[in-house]
């Protein structure tokens, strides 16, 4: 008969990988987010104004204020399909047929330190909407961060 207090220590080791998976690695910071921000692309601050600016728009329900942050063709999926955006005006009339009310909520209460790095940009809602530093003219001396896509 095995002794209870090793059958609870033996539980408990057992569940160890299964915690290890629920729990992510490590939490990030603000402030880790920014640096990698910085690191993969540079302008960290600007974007922080327009992670400001996108969470603004979102809480206030300005759909022509998500617009103003495109950089267009904006590729939005939704509804099953792909669509290519070109104007900000076509994102402001197709707006509630383009978000979900499950990706508005997702946005309107997305938190810093969750959004995702890449190399290709920065991810909102588990990547639900991505925003990138983009080059304005070709020598790339002028750039901005801009929404490039959408998913639903």
């Amino acid at each position: 008969m095995r002794h209870p207090v090793f059958a609870t220590a033996l539980l408990a080791v057992m569940a160890l990988p299964v915690l290890a998976l629920t729990v992510p690695a490590f939490a990030q910071s603000e402030e880790d987010v920014m640096s990698q921000i910085e690191n993969l692309h540079g302008k960290s601050v600007e974007f922080g104004a327009a992670f400001g600016q996108l969470q603004d728009a979102f809480l206030f329900d300005n759909p022509t204020a998500i617009a103003d942050l495109g950089i267009y063709p904006i590729a939005v999926n939704a509804n099953g399909e792909s669509y290519d955006i070109l104007t900000a005006q076509d994102l402001v009339d197709n707006f509630d047929s383009l978000l979900t009310d499950d990706t508005l909520t997702a946005l309107s209460s997305q938190d810093f330190a969750d959004l995702i790095v890449t190399s290709d940009g920065v991810g909102f809602a588990n990547g639900a909407l991505w925003m990138s530093l983009v080059c304005l003219d070709d020598s790339c001396t002028d750039s901005n961060w801009g929404i490039i896509s959408i998913n639903n």
